[in-house]
């Protein structure tokens, strides 16, 4: 189903047209990490790239990380200084502002008469993440859209009839989900009739990914090892947030598969790091690989591959959710093997992109590649720039939204 957006035509001017304007509101002062780095930079430059004037804004209600902070410091300049550091790098200079919700009214880079305008004449704002709270200020043009890069935790929230939810999710003229499946046959996560959900997927820039270099590191990937927040109870069962559950259930694959595999992780403990290792996998600093946008570029872009696991919500309930840094591996050429979570219902699954259910399977998955290395690295790339492109997957989102 097609969502239709207000869209005002872009003003008339004597020359050229302007282009018209884009808001990316994001959180990259909450998850100030490479990986979400690139993902917000794959939004805004495809974006922009398709001929509209974009800009990022941060303006969701948290407080700056912890690392921005001491005892003699709020954080807020120090995350207003990384935050322009950062647009700088991405080439956005001068194009972003940060209106954190509790910093006593101080606002950073654009002025706040400026970002007041850029809210009213946009032609599109972007929740990505869902993660910024739909004040009068955004929702007032009839333009803002949600667009939800992980879920199950809102759609279980709406079968519970959630009032908080269902005003939140009224504030936006349309709504987006990484969660492909929905609706769709073998998908166990329900669909609610009052929204219409529109799927799509992480936009990438291929050629920032593209690499002819030969593969240093063996099958490698970057994840947070346990969290124990953020588990779900769903029609009476309880689906779980943290990847240590599924990686357990893989735990003996570097004995079946003879090979090195790497696990670059954050939140593990000395005792399971213990056991990793003793079960023969190498284990990374994620801190060290993400350091920079450049290092956990370098880390993927010299991996041979990526093996990783979901998230259990996404496996049972065959989501169809398919992962934004999966999508960089494809992209550098990088076979991916990574448990199924439906995806294949929506993507090419076989040759560079691989999917496994058990242990037999993803020894049997590591298998086929290293049996055709060449012909599986090709195929990769080729799923990328098919699927993931970010002038395909934003293309379609704009579409659909009537721009």
């Amino acid at each position: 189903m097609t969502a239709q957006l207000t869209v005002r035509p872009p003003a008339l001017v004597p020359g050229p047209i302007r282009a018209p304007k884009i808001v990316v509101l994001g959180l990259l002062t909450r998850l100030p990490f490479a990986g979400v780095v690139w993902q917000t930079l794959h939004y805004l430059e495809g974006l922009r790239r398709l001929g509209y004037d974009v800009y990022y804004v941060d303006a969701h209600g948290s407080m700056p990380l912890g690392f921005f902070r001491d005892d003699h410091d709020d954080g807020w300049q120090r995350a207003a200084d990384w935050l322009a550091a950062t647009m700088s790098w991405m080439g956005f200079a001068g194009r972003w502002a940060y209106a954190p919700q509790h910093a006593g009214g101080r606002r950073y880079g654009l002025p706040p008469g400026q970002l007041a305008a850029l809210y009213r004449d946009a032609a599109l704002l972007v929740n990505l993440h869902g993660g910024t709270e739909p004040r009068e200020e955004l929702t007032a043009s009839g333009r803002l859209v949600y667009l939800e890069t992980d879920p199950v935790q809102l759609q279980v929230e709406l079968a519970e009839n959630r009032p908080s939810t269902i005003t939140y999710l009224d504030a936006h003229a349309a709504h987006f989900t990484f969660a492909e499946n929905a609706g769709r046959p073998g998908c166990r996560l329900g669909v609610d009739p009052r929204y219409a959900f529109i799927p799509t997927r992480q936009p990438v820039l291929t050629d920032h990914w593209s690499t002819i270099a030969s593969p240093s590191l063996p099958f490698t990937t970057v994840a947070n090892w346990r969290q124990t927040h953020r588990n779900v109870v769903y029609r009476g069962e309880t689906y779980y947030w943290s990847k240590h559950r599924e990686f357990g259930r893989i735990m003996g694959l570097p004995a079946r598969v003879g090979c090195a595999l790497q696990l670059a992780l954050s939140k593990v403990g000395p005792a399971d790091r213990e056991r990793l290792t003793r079960r023969g996998w190498q284990v990374a600093d994620a801190a060290e690989v993400s350091a920079t946008p450049a290092t956990y570029h370098d880390y993927i872009t010299s991996s041979y591959g990526e093996l990783t696991v979901a998230k259990d919500q996404n496996v049972r309930l065959q989501t169809g959710w398919f992962s934004d840094r999966s999508a960089t591996y494809l992209a550098a050429g990088r076979p991916v093997i990574t448990q199924d979570t439906g995806f294949a219902a929506t993507l090419p699954e076989g040759e560079g992109l691989l999917a496994f259910t058990d242990l037999d399977s993803a020894a049997a998955a590591v298998q086929l590649v290293r049996g055709n290395y060449r012909r599986h690295a090709t195929a990769a790339r080729a799923v990328a720039v098919e699927h993931f492109s970010s002038d395909v997957v934003l293309r379609d989102l704009l579409r659909a939204v009537g721009l």
